[in-house]
């Protein structure tokens, strides 16, 4: 394998991807494997690379959403080609049956796309359910099929209670549990608080892991989430759940009330205030979740450095932060989470 070749087809597959040239993006994978990689290996060491440059195309307005979209679209025929065997190869020793999928809400599934492409071409039957897939979906497919473990993927921390819910009923029917993705934290920790048998980072990983053995740590009961979070105890994430509404449209308020400028936002933009200030108090509720600050921390940084690269103030993100702060006074830690944002958005826009 040459890196050179490799950082060439990297290069060379961006540009096909980002004019939305699907034929030119397939026919570079196709002359590639064998003769600049395999197929295993353009799947974690290109694919994966190249949704990543997707993302960040995006979020530094390179690209709008409809040219994300496609590239993705294009990318997620990549893997299907790459999860492919090769006919006339040595065919690879057969393994387990698994299942791969995403947790309800969650609709980023090329990640579980490229792990269920490594898991194939290295002998596993593998169930693909794709993404959004829902708990009772998940277990009424595991009553009726013998897999070993399910593979749950999740990119965004805000679907950390229904993957929680996924894990619980997963070893409610005696299913092991390996879970993935950028949600669960970059070191995994909360795929350990939510229960999960095991993590990985990656493909490769999950692959490696899998082939050790995954055994499920449950005793089968099912369990509440106050039994693995005890901090839920307080209803502090059930009631801000509860309240979203409200808490929008009293944030929404008092933004128009204290700031003229907002005032005299068109219908749009108050369509894509309303929005941010959803995904605001979606983080939030995340984050009492699973008694973590950095969740929101994150969400508010990132959500700075998209704000600044469309030119909009990053710092117009804290009079939404002091307004859910008035309105949860008697939350202390949604407030103290709160103030953490707060304080980190400040320090990362200064910075």
């Amino acid at each position: 394998m040459s890196r050179p070749a490799l950082d060439t087809l990297r290069d060379d597959l961006w540009r096909a991807v980002a004019d939305g040239d699907e034929a030119a993006a397939l026919e570079l994978v196709r002359e590639a494997r064998g003769s600049v990689a395999d197929a295993e290996t353009l799947l974690v060491a290109v694919v994966a690379d190249l949704q990543g440059r997707i993302g960040a195309a995006w979020a530094e307005d390179r690209l709008s959403v409809a040219q994300e979209h496609a590239a993705t679209a294009i990318n997620d025929r990549v893997v299907t080609l790459l999860s492919t065997p090769e006919t006339g190869g040595a065919a690879p020793p057969r393994r387990g049956r698994v299942v791969v999928a995403c947790v309800e809400g969650e609709w980023h599934a090329l990640p579980a796309r490229l792990v269920a492409g490594v898991l194939r071409l290295r002998g596993w039957h593998v169930d693909f359910l794709g993404a959004q897939t829902t708990t009772r979906h998940l277990v009424n497919h595991l009553h009726r099929t013998t897999a070993d473990t399910v593979l749950l993927s999740s990119s965004l921390p805000t679907r950390l209670p229904a993957a929680h819910a996924a894990i619980s009923a997963c070893h409610a029917v005696g299913t092991s549990v390996l879970a993935g993705g950028a949600a669960f934290g970059p070191d995994g920790r909360y795929a350990g608080r939510l229960g999960a048998d095991a993590w990985a980072p990656g493909a490769r990983e999950a692959a490696d892991v899998l082939a050790t053995g995954v055994e499920t740590s449950a005793s089968g009961a099912t369990r509440h989430p106050v039994d693995d979070l005890p901090h839920l105890a307080d209803q502090e994430y059930t009631l801000v759940v509860r309240a979203r509404p409200r808490l929008i449209k009293q944030t929404l308020a008092d933004l128009s009330d204290r700031h003229p400028a907002v005032r005299r936002d068109d219908d749009e933009q108050r369509e894509r205030t309303a929005e941010t200030l959803a995904h605001i108090v979606d983080f939030l509720a995340a984050a009492l979740y699973v008694d973590d600050s950095d969740v929101f921390t994150g969400f508010l940084t990132w959500s700075a450095d998209i704000l600044t690269a469309r030119r909009v103030p990053a710092l117009s993100l804290l009079p939404a932060l002091d307004s859910l702060g008035e309105q949860l006074h008697d939350f202390p830690r949604a407030r103290r989470l709160l103030g953490d944002g707060a304080a980190g958005l400040t320090h990362h826009t200064r910075a």
